[in-house]
């Protein structure tokens, strides 16, 4: 597990089961802030970025919990968004207008994408790693990641897009926007589907992986979540749900892999878990002043999430599966 701090700390924790504690591994820890964190889909490579640019780690395989840092060469600028391809060490990160590509196979040559109509306000695969969508004002643009070099599929709209997010078998894309919209978009098709009536702008858009289920996605929106699934009736497009309980700005969202459970972390200090995305199931505390972003093991069994006071939990799936214990 990987974490980081707006105080600059980078720290890797690894979960000892012969002596059932947590070892620290310190990476990195200066004054200037981190703001985004993710491993590679190889879990190779582990990218921090933030106030001090883009930095890379190596596992090396030959050494027990040795990671060796990487040079990497971009222009001076504040890194808040980053994101690997899931199929191979491609890693785009956010250089104000423009988005780098790195890539592990070829790290002396970079690629880079202009977004030109403002800052890169996120970034998203697709999961077959094809596909890089970039959003920002006016709308996002596609890039295709076999030849960088054409010109990207563009999808206008008439606000500044701020979150964006593939569905797991990237025939849909959601885009979150400022004028408190959310647009869906079907790949090859150009007219969206549009939901509005949001209470302010989309925070966060997750997907849930849940095979042998219609798409379904979830949005955050100030103290709110409305989670949306696909109808099998293109005309009545997507039908709506909300789910209340926080009574604080949500921060973060994520559904279980391959599962229907969601996750909400809110400045309430709640972690709320809703069963297939439609009950409350469970409610998880540890950070009075609120947390701040939460993340689940790749297989499901754990929930780590973080609070804004520097705090870290991590909750374990129960051996009967009625609900999640902190480890």
């Amino acid at each position: 597990l990987a974490t980081s701090s707006a105080a600059g700390e980078v720290v890797l924790w690894e979960h000892r089961l012969d002596r059932q504690e947590w070892q620290r591994i310190p990476l990195q820890s200066h004054d200037q802030s981190v703001d985004c964190l993710a491993f590679s889909s190889d879990g190779c490579f582990l990218a921090a970025g933030g106030q001090a640019g883009v930095k890379i780690w190596q596992l090396d395989r030959a050494k027990v919990n040795q990671w060796q840092p990487l040079s990497i060469t971009h222009s001076s600028a504040w890194v808040d968004r980053l994101a690997w391809n899931p199929l191979s060490n491609q890693l785009a990160f956010s250089l104000g207008r423009h988005v780098q590509i790195w890539d592990a196979t070829t790290p002396d040559t970079s690629t880079i994408l202009n977004f030109a109509a403002s800052s890169v306000l996120g970034l998203d695969w697709s999961s077959d790693g094809q596909y890089l969508a970039i959003a920002g004002y006016h709308g996002v643009k596609i890039w295709e990641s076999r030849d960088w070099r054409e010109e990207p599929y563009v999808f206008d709209l008439p606000t500044a897009s701020v979150a964006i997010a593939w569905a797991g078998d990237s025939k849909y894309f959601a885009i979150g926007n400022m004028d408190r919209t959310i647009a869906v978009f079907e790949w090859n098709n150009p007219d969206p589907w549009v939901m509005r009536g949001f209470p302010g702008k989309i925070r966060q858009i997750a997907w849930s992986t849940a095979s042998q289920h219609p798409p379904l996605f979830a949005a955050a929106s100030v103290d709110g979540i409305v989670v949306w699934s696909k109808h099998p009736d293109d005309l009545v497009g997507w039908e709506s749900r909300v789910l209340q309980h926080h009574d604080g700005v949500v921060q973060a969202i994520a559904f279980q892999p391959n599962s229907l459970l969601l996750a909400s972390a809110a400045e309430d200090g709640l972690i709320c878990l809703w069963h297939k995305a439609q009950h409350l199931a469970q409610i998880l505390e540890g950070a009075p002043q609120g947390f701040s972003y939460l993340a689940w093991h790749p297989r499901g069994q754990q929930l780590a999430a973080g609070g804004k006071n520097g705090e870290l939990h991590v909750w374990t799936r129960s051996r009967r599966g009625q609900g999640f214990n902190l480890c």
